[in-house]
């Protein structure tokens, strides 16, 4: 995709991170910006710093989780702007923990927003964009999905996270596939970062109320240890919109933040291959998970 200028972007998750840098590059490249997510008082702010840069904006406040509410706005894009050419299906939790530890809420909650908002974001905008570039010889169109390195990697005390960030995976490179059998004029990438700030560390301001259990000793542990690792990461949100941009112009699938990471995923990846157990995720940095296992085992979490 070479043309953004008086093109569509929609982009969940818009409010913070990734998302309010990819609009911010959008309204600098004269696209109209549909801007959703779930917190009502920050979309509202974001949307006004949009708007300021000259863009013409729809905020949208959404919870991807929720099909019916995915489908609503995709009847508002088509209904305001027609067909989008970039989709942004960037909303997602974070969220860590013994595996065992998750509650089914939980696991329901993070699946949620972080497949499902995916998965219901390709169902909606895919077949609204197909139907445009059969309509318009001159249409081209971009879907972007985040995933994580944690959906490449399988990081102990982050269970529910990697299964979602997998099959996000997963699935973008199933859409990608599917998306060449049927037209050239419309691709697909998935975002792989690593630690980067984005205020994801502190998701859990999002989780689900009501019959919730109190936080385990393994998830408070695994959310103090990301917000160590997230705020401390020297990429920046901008640098990775940067990215996702560039990979658009380019039709670059894999769009990594940190692709010195890719060593722990070749290692994972000979593990497969040659049928041998799982290798230990710290050999590069075994403080960390010695650390890890401490604080653990300080909490209580652990049987020893």
């Amino acid at each position: 995709m070479k043309t953004f200028r008086d093109r569509t972007a929609v982009l969940t998750g818009a409010a913070s991170g990734f998302g309010l840098e990819c609009a911010r590059i959008a309204a600098r490249e004269g696209m109209k910006v549909v801007m959703a997510d779930v917190q009502a008082d920050a979309l509202e702010a974001a949307a006004a710093e949009i708007r300021a840069l000259g863009a013409e904006v729809l905020p949208f406040r959404l919870d991807v989780s929720k099909a019916a509410e995915v489908e609503a706005l995709g009847a508002a894009v088509r209904e305001r702007f027609g067909a989008p050419h970039f989709v942004f299906n960037n909303a997602g939790v974070g969220f860590g923990g013994l595996i065992w530890e998750h509650s089914a809420r939980d696991w329901e909650w993070v699946l949620g927003v972080n497949l499902m908002g995916v998965a219901h974001g390709v169902r909606v905008f895919t077949p609204m964009m197909l139907e445009a570039a059969r309509q318009d010889p001159d249409y081209e169109g971009h879907i972007v999905n985040t995933a994580s390195m944690a959906g490449l990697l399988n990081t102990p005390n982050m269970g529910v996270y990697n299964v979602s960030k997998h099959a996000v995976v997963s699935l973008s490179e199933t859409l990608y596939q599917d998306l060449r059998l049927v037209t050239e004029r419309i691709s697909a990438s998935v975002l792989c970062p690593y630690f980067v700030p984005t205020g994801i560390h502190r998701s859990d301001r999002n989780r689900p109320a009501g019959d919730v259990a109190p936080l385990t000793a393994s998830q408070l542990v695994g959310r103090a240890m990301s917000e160590k690792a997230v705020t401390s990461g020297r990429v920046t949100a901008a640098e990775v919109a940067e990215k996702v941009f560039a990979a658009m112009r380019e039709r670059q699938f894999y769009v990594y933040s940190h692709p010195q990471a890719l060593a722990l995923v070749q290692r994972r990846l000979e593990d497969v291959v040659q049928g041998r157990n799982p290798g230990d995720p710290f050999e590069s940095r075994p403080e960390i998970g010695q650390r890890l296992r401490d604080a653990l085992r300080e909490a209580g979490a652990t049987a020893d």
